[in-house]
C-alpha cells in the first residue's frame, strides 16, 4: 500500500492497562492494522480517520476564534462551572484544565468520581500496600481478581500481566471472587461465590481468620484464608463492583486492611482496576497541583476538597452547576438521569476527538487531536507507571491543551 508505515512499541490509552506493545501500520492517513490490538482497541484505532468539523456552536462550523471567544464567555459568565471529564486527556492536557479552572474559579473533577472515588477514599483513611503490574507478572503466584470482570474490561490483562506459567517454581493461580460467574471466572482455577452486598462481611471475616481467632466463617472462607497465608506472592486487583454503594469505601478499607495483614504472613498487595485510559493520570496530576485527587473546587480563590460536595456528578444531580466544560463524552456517560438532565439543560463546552458522539448537544464543540494517535503525550497505567505516546498520524486538529489555553487567553 501507497505510503504504508509499521509503528512497533505503540501504546493504546483505551483502558487502563496501556498496553504499549503494538505494531500498528498507517496509510493514507488512517490505520489499516493494528497487532497485538484487543477487541476493544480495534475500533478505537479504526474511528481515527473521522474528520468531523473542527469547531461548531449550537452545531453549525464556526471559526476556531469564534468557538474560543464562545466558550471563554459561557466559562466567565458562569458563578458555579464545572470543568470534568480528563481521563481521555493526558498529562499536558489535564494540567491546563486544572490552571484553567483555577483562574474562572470552578470545580474540577475525574471520571474517579463514577468509578473509583470510594477507593480513593479509603486509601487515604488506611493506606495502600501496592506494586507495579511488572512485579505481578513476574512474582505472583496468586492473582485474585475482586468484583471485578478484566476479560470484558481489560481484555490483554490477564495475557500481559497474569500469564498462565510456572512462578516460584509452582503455576501461577487465577482466583475470581463475585456475586455471580464471570467471564474471567471461567477461565480462572477457582471461583468464590460471595452474594451481592455482603463484601464487607466476608473481608473482615477474612481478616479475623488471618489473624487465627475464632470466627463464624463458611469452610470457603476457611480455605481462602489459607490459600492467602500460604502465596508467596499475592494480589488482588479489585473493580468497581466492589465500590458501589454509599458505603464502597468502608468495602475497600476491609480489603486494604486485609492485604496489610497478610503481609504479616507472606508479600500481598492490592490493586484498583482503573477504567480509562489516563484516569491514574488526572488523579496524579490534580493530586500534584492542587493536594487533592478528585473534586476539587477553587471558588474560593484556594484548593477544596469534600468527596459528594464537589464531585461533579453529585453537583449536577443537585443542580449547583451553572455551566460545563466536559473533556471526553464518553466520560460522562456514567452520570444518572438527574445528572444528565442537568448537564443538558446548562450551557456546555465539549472537548472531544474525531469519531465520538455525544450523549449530548454542546453548546459549543471542539474536535482536538488525539493524544498517542495524532499527538505524544505521557498516560499513566492503572499502577501510575508513566507511558510515553507518539505520533502515528498527522492531523491539523488542535490538543486539548492548545484548545485550553486558548480559552484561558481569552478571558478577560
Amino acid at each position: 500500500m501507497e505510503d504504508e508505515r509499521t509503528y512497533d512499541d505503540v501504546a493504546c490509552t483505551v483502558c487502563g492497562c496501556v498496553c504499549d506493545d503494538l505494531r500498528v501500520t498507517v496509510a493514507g492517513g488512517r490505520v489499516v492494522r493494528a497487532g497485538n490490538a484487543c477487541r476493544l482497541a480495534v475500533p478505537w484505532f479504526a474511528e481515527q480517520d473521522a474528520r468531523p468539523a473542527p469547531c461548531l456552536i449550537d452545531g453549525q462550523p464556526v471559526p476556531f476564534a469564534v468557538a474560543v471567544a464562545r466558550a471563554a464567555e459561557i466559562l466567565q459568565g458562569a458563578k458555579s462551572p464545572l470543568i470534568y471529564g480528563l481521563s481521555r486527556s493526558t498529562t499536558e492536557g489535564q494540567r491546563m484544565a486544572t490552571a484553567l479552572a483555577d483562574r474562572v474559579s470552578a470545580t474540577i473533577d475525574t471520571t474517579a468520581s463514577t468509578g473509583h472515588a470510594p477507593s480513593i477514599v479509603a486509601l487515604q483513611q488506611v493506606g495502600e500496600s501496592t506494586c507495579t503490574l511488572g512485579e505481578v507478572k513476574q512474582r505472583a503466584d496468586l492473582v485474585i481478581f475482586w468484583g471485578s470482570d478484566p476479560v470484558n474490561t481489560h481484555p490483554r490483562h490477564l495475557e500481559r500481566y497474569a500469564p498462565l506459567g510456572l512462578v516460584h517454581g509452582v503455576p501461577r493461580r487465577i482466583h475470581v471472587v463475585d456475586s455471580h460467574p464471570t467471564d474471567t471466572a471461567k477461565l480462572a482455577d477457582r471461583f468464590w461465590h460471595v452474594p451481592d452486598g455482603t463484601d464487607a462481611d466476608a473481608l473482615h471475616r477474612l481478616r479475623l481468620l488471618v489473624r487465627g481467632l475464632p470466627v463464624l466463617a463458611p469452610p470457603e472462607l476457611q480455605e481462602l484464608a489459607g490459600i492467602m497465608k500460604e502465596a508467596k506472592f499475592g494480589i488482588v486487583f479489585f473493580g468497581t463492583s466492589l465500590t458501589r454503594g454509599r458505603l464502597g469505601h468502608r468495602n475497600v478499607e476491609a480489603l486494604l486492611e486485609l492485604v496489610t495483614e497478610l503481609n504479616d504472613h507472606t508479600r500481598f498487595y492490592a490493586r484498583r482496576m482503573r477504567r480509562y485510559g489516563d484516569v491514574a493520570g488526572a488523579d496524579s496530576v490534580l493530586t500534584w497541583q492542587t493536594g487533592y485527587p478528585f473534586g476539587v473546587n477553587f471558588a474560593r480563590g484556594y484548593p477544596r476538597y469534600n468527596p459528594g460536595e464537589f464531585t461533579g456528578p453529585d453537583m449536577l444531580a443537585r443542580r449547583e452547576v451553572d455551566a460545563c466544560l466536559v473533556v471526553g463524552s464518553e466520560t460522562v456517560t456514567g452520570f444518572d438521569a438527574a445528572a444528565t438532565a442537568t448537564l443538558k439543560g446548562i450551557p456546555t463546552v465539549l472537548l472531544d476527538s474525531p469519531g465520538r458522539e455525544a450523549s449530548f448537544t454542546p453548546t459549543v464543540k471542539f474536535t482536538t487531536a488525539v493524544y498517542g494517535i495524532h499527538r505524544p503525550g505521557t498516560a499513566y497505567r492503572l499502577d501510575e507507571v508513566p507511558i510515553p505516546l507518539r505520533v502515528l498520524l498527522p492531523t491539523d486538529y488542535p490538543d486539548d491543551a492548545e484548545v485550553l489555553a486558548a480559552v484561558m487567553a481569552a478571558l478577560t
